[in-house]
């Protein structure tokens, strides 16, 4: 490992690991989620100092086993959110003047403690908690996250080298003060990288964090604060808490040092902040910073030239992967009908070949969807798919929340290329293919440009490069991250920095410098060493 700005090491991707048939990884996350499975935590909100037990639990039960309870947290309201309010404003008084390697430190410390003693506790509660397979945990919980800190740490030190010019006799520099006051992180289910991200990210940067993750989330969100905790982060710095979200928003929303918002989760609701960001604005210290990355509605687009094969392995990895429970995941995709059927044979063999139930069996591919309001909105669909008489389903449509939520992977064709689930955000396994002539092949990039109000991913695939140029062109404005012969899924920090536009949000770039400018106020300092002693110029002559 090199050495970067300030001698910082400079980051490396974390390596995934295969979690073979007798591999320690293998045995060390089995025995961990059997202990977590079988054991009850109490997770406490972390307001200041304190671990706060309010008495007001509710229920932690795994997706694929919805009737077994692993644990209880505690929640809260609008007295609760005020005093992790207080405690981020008083913890800011130090932290913000923190020397920046101090707080490098700590996280670099944080990433060392995941991809070690922590990496089999964040995994399983990962796997207990969003029902993701061994596999999908490994790419989130531990190498994406160990990631996001450790890039953080070398955009930080690239952003701090960043200085103007100086002239004769001056000395010009820039300070990148944390924000005045504190940031408000609002986290998703599906992603725990993303989770302990959007607060440490605000937090790096020298600010402090009130902060609500999803109610779907809150085991591994507990993992991340035992690590953070270990790594020596102080208290006050990141605050979690849960409880009703309108309640404890309304809050944070009225505080008059509420400096920014750090979203990921619908759009819908994301609006609705800004609006009332919006109405609150008189009321602030400072303008506040809105960062968010909402929904997607991710296209796969083939060309007469693909490969068949390929095709329909990014259909089947790029929309059902972790039950199609990814912002990034493919939901519709258009075939051009020389290669139709070939594709579509390929992708229901692959479906019939999938294995589903509980991701502690290794050998599934398929676990269950996030929670029973998920289920029965996907449910929905799949029975309308069934009733429509321009959609048939071709493989899957079948569900049951017996014991967990449980939805087939279900492939729609459809004659209607605006028909319901080519438009509409289901965030499930499921995926709608219209097939286009192929002598369609602009009209229908034109078709998908118009299509989704969501410019998140997509991609194409091509063997013809004039038909890569062109789609490229076309396609400029609806994915803010493009793929090329490849699912529109999967970025890597470092390499594929995200976050998307239109209604998919603020395109901030998670995993990239840009982001973490969000949460700075520059400040420029100019130092003169001799004060000059008389107004006038040259020009005014004698």
């Amino acid at each position: 490992m090199g050495k970067g700005f300030f001698n910082v090491p400079v980051a490396v991707n974390e390596p995934v690991k295969g979690y073979a048939p007798g591999s320690p990884e293998r045995e060390a996350v089995l025995k961990q989620y059997k202990e977590y499975f079988n054991g009850s935590v109490d997770v406490p909100m972390y307001i200041g100092n304190d671990e706060v037990r309010t008495g007001d639990t509710k229920n932690m039960t795994p997706p694929h086993d919805h009737k077994h309870v692993v644990g209880t947290y505690h929640t809260g309201g609008k007295a609760y959110a005020e005093k992790a309010i207080d405690a981020a404003l008083e913890a800011r008084k130090n932290w913000a003047q923190m020397p920046w390697e101090q707080r490098a430190a700590i996280f670099l410390r944080a990433a060392d403690l995941i991809a070690g003693p922590y990496r089999a506790k964040i995994n399983a509660a990962t796997m207990i908690a969003q029902s993701k397979t061994v596999h999908q945990a490994e790419i989130d919980a531990a190498c994406e996250l160990i990631d996001f800190l450790r890039f953080n740490v070398e955009y930080m030190t690239e952003i701090y080298a960043e200085q103007p010019n100086s002239d004769d006799g001056i000395w010009n520099r820039v300070e990148y003060r944390p924000l005045e006051g504190f940031i408000y992180a609002i986290t998703p289910f599906n992603f725990t990288a993303i989770a302990a991200n959007l607060p440490a990210s605000a937090a790096m940067m020298g600010n402090t964090v009130v902060w609500k993750p999803s109610d779907s989330q809150i085991f591994s969100a507990e993992v991340i604060m035992e690590v953070f905790k270990e790594a020596g982060l102080p208290n006050g710095v990141i605050n979690m808490i849960m409880g009703d979200p309108v309640e404890i928003t309304e809050a944070v929303l009225s505080s008059p040092d509420f400096a920014g918002l750090h979203f990921t989760g619908s759009t819908f609701v994301f609006k609705e902040l800004w609006k009332k960001i919006g109405e609150n604005i008189h009321t602030y210290k400072t303008y506040p910073r809105i960062v968010g990355e909402t929904g997607g509605k991710d296209f796969i687009v083939a060309h007469p030239s693909a490969n068949a094969k390929q095709v329909a392995t990014g259909i089947v990895r790029g929309a059902f992967e972790f039950q199609g429970q990814k912002c990034s995941a493919a939901s519709r995709v258009y075939l051009p009908k020389s290669m139709a059927n070939e594709v579509l044979d390929f992708v229901k063999e692959d479906v019939a070949s999938f294995k589903m139930g509980s991701p502690e069996d290794l050998s599934n591919f398929i676990t269950a969807v996030i929670h029973e309001g998920s289920f029965n909105k996907l449910a929905k669909y799949i029975d309308q798919a069934k009733a429509d008489a321009d959609a048939e389903i071709i493989a899957g449509g079948n569900y049951d929340k017996s014991k967990g939520y449980f939805i087939e992977p279900t492939v729609i064709l459809t004659t209607n290329p605006k028909y319901t689930t080519m438009e509409t955000e289901l965030f499930g396994p499921v995926v709608t293919i219209y097939v286009y002539e192929d002598a369609d092949w602009s009209k229908t990039l034109e078709l998908v440009d118009g299509t989704s109000e969501y410019a998140l991913t997509g991609a194409i695939f091509s063997t013809d490069r004039y038909a890569i140029a062109e789609a490229t062109k076309a396609l400029e404005n609806c994915a803010g991250n493009f793929y090329i012969n490849d699912k529109p899924t999967g970025a890597v920090v470092g390499q594929q920095p995200f976050g998307g536009a239109r209604a998919s949000g603020t395109n901030d770039k998670a995993g990239s410098a840009q982001n973490l400018l969000r949460w700075v106020s520059p400040r420029l300092i100019k130092e003169t060493f001799v004060s000059p002693s008389d107004y006038r110029y040259p020009f005014l002559g004698e």
